[in-house]
């Protein structure tokens, strides 16, 4: 079928392409095998190669393995004594009030999934503080032990 075949003029003067009709005979250009050549899985009905990208690299190949989601996660917040010592200046956390994961979480500064809390040792702490953790860091024991706050470690 040649090119100016396809083509017709309707009743508005515009041009319309004709539909290609594959398995309509051998007239129709797609006749027969309907373009899908001869035997073999892409010339069967209903088959379609999932991820296959005609040789390239598929995509679940191309992108990096990214992570890895342990069944036992270890949901433990850290918070240095300078970040304490900073809601003590922005009067968010009284000096003498019990500084624990409730207190945290009632804050928002720790996210509803943590359960457990660290302290590390990075800064220095000018108030006394009442402390009541799950984890506590040689240099944080040492620095609030020396200022004369409380630290009170949960059995784990």
């Amino acid at each position: 079928m040649k090119k100016e075949d396809k083509m017709y003029l309707n009743s508005t003067n515009s041009i319309k392409v004709k539909k290609i009709r594959p398995g309509r005979g051998i007239g129709s250009g797609k006749g027969k095998t309907s373009g899908r050549g001869h035997k073999g899985q892409k010339s069967r009905r209903g088959v379609a190669i999932k991820s296959f990208e005609g040789g390239q690299m598929p995509l679940y190949r191309r992108l990096p393995k990214r992570g890895f989601n342990p069944i036992k996660k270890n949901n433990l917040a850290t918070f240095n004594i300078e970040n304490i010592q900073k809601l003590i200046d922005k009067k968010k956390i009284k000096n003498l009030e019990k500084i624990d994961l409730i207190l945290f979480k009632k804050l928002k500064l720790v996210n509803k999934k943590i359960k457990k809390i660290k302290i590390l040792g990075n800064g220095d702490l000018k108030d006394k503080v009442n402390l009541e953790v799950d984890f506590i860091s040689k240099s944080a024991k040492e620095k609030l032990i020396k200022n004369g706050s409380t630290v009170k470690i949960k059995n784990i």
